[in-house]
């Protein structure tokens, strides 16, 4: 049962297409039946009006940033509405974003692109049943009072903590980018203080770095990534 917010993306192929709705309803359609019952709503819809041989997608990259800065699933109705390259998929499942289409995992052609390439490999799968092994040992081993986690010798080099803080400033700047033009349409409103910002943030139901709402500290620091 699906909860929460989502954002949609619908493509058709040619602008008369895009003009008389022909295949976007259908569309829209099937995300509305894939999203049927709980409490749901949709945050923003994209429509694309370009060949799915094209990869240069305006509305798609859009529709990415809009998800990344909700944090919200990205809902296509079928695969092909997305793209028929799986080098071009694969990128975009790698985006750091939620994609879920409507059609799976009935995927269609040439053998569902060999099963949305092996359902883009088995290793994803692979990796979550490892994962759900790993936690369910660690269950097993609080059950038995094994006593977890703690320094067992190990040490942290300068050069991983280096690289964590490395990671760590990517993932900041990469979300700073993506509310920058968020930013920039408030400040055209002449919303320009910390808390002013915080607010409206909050107010659009966008979440801060972690989660939860927004405060001006949190603010401040964003606006100084931007170097506004």
């Amino acid at each position: 049962m699906a909860r929460g917010g989502f954002v949609t993306y619908t493509r058709v192929s040619t602008d008369r297409q895009g003009k008389s709705g022909l295949g976007l309803e259908a569309q829209r359609d099937a995300v509305r039946t894939y999203l049927n019952g709980g409490k749901w709503h949709i945050i923003a819809e994209f429509v694309e009006v370009e060949s799915g041989r094209n990869d240069a997608r305006p509305a798609l990259d859009e529709a990415l940033a809009a998800a990344r800065l909700h944090r919200a699933p990205l809902v296509v109705a079928k695969v092909d509405r997305l793209t028929r390259s799986v080098a071009f998929l694969t990128k975009i499942l790698s985006s750091g974003v939620d994609v879920r289409f409507c059609d799976l995992p009935q995927v269609e052609g040439p053998a569902g692109r060999f099963m949305l390439n092996q359902m883009v490999a088995v290793a994803e799968l692979e990796a979550g049943l490892i994962s759900d092994r790993t936690k369910a040992a660690l269950k097993a081993a609080r059950a038995r009072g094994v006593k977890l986690g703690g320094n067992r010798g190990s040490v942290v080099t300068d050069a991983a903590r280096e690289a964590g803080r490395a990671a760590g400033a990517a993932r900041a700047r990469s979300r700073a980018a993506d509310l920058a033009p968020t930013i920039a349409a408030l400040k055209a409103e002449d919303i320009t203080s910390a808390s002013g910002i915080a607010a409206a943030l909050n107010a659009k139901g966008i979440p801060a770095a972690r989660g939860g709402e927004w405060q001006a500290i949190q603010v401040q620091r964003l606006l100084a990534r931007l170097g506004t």
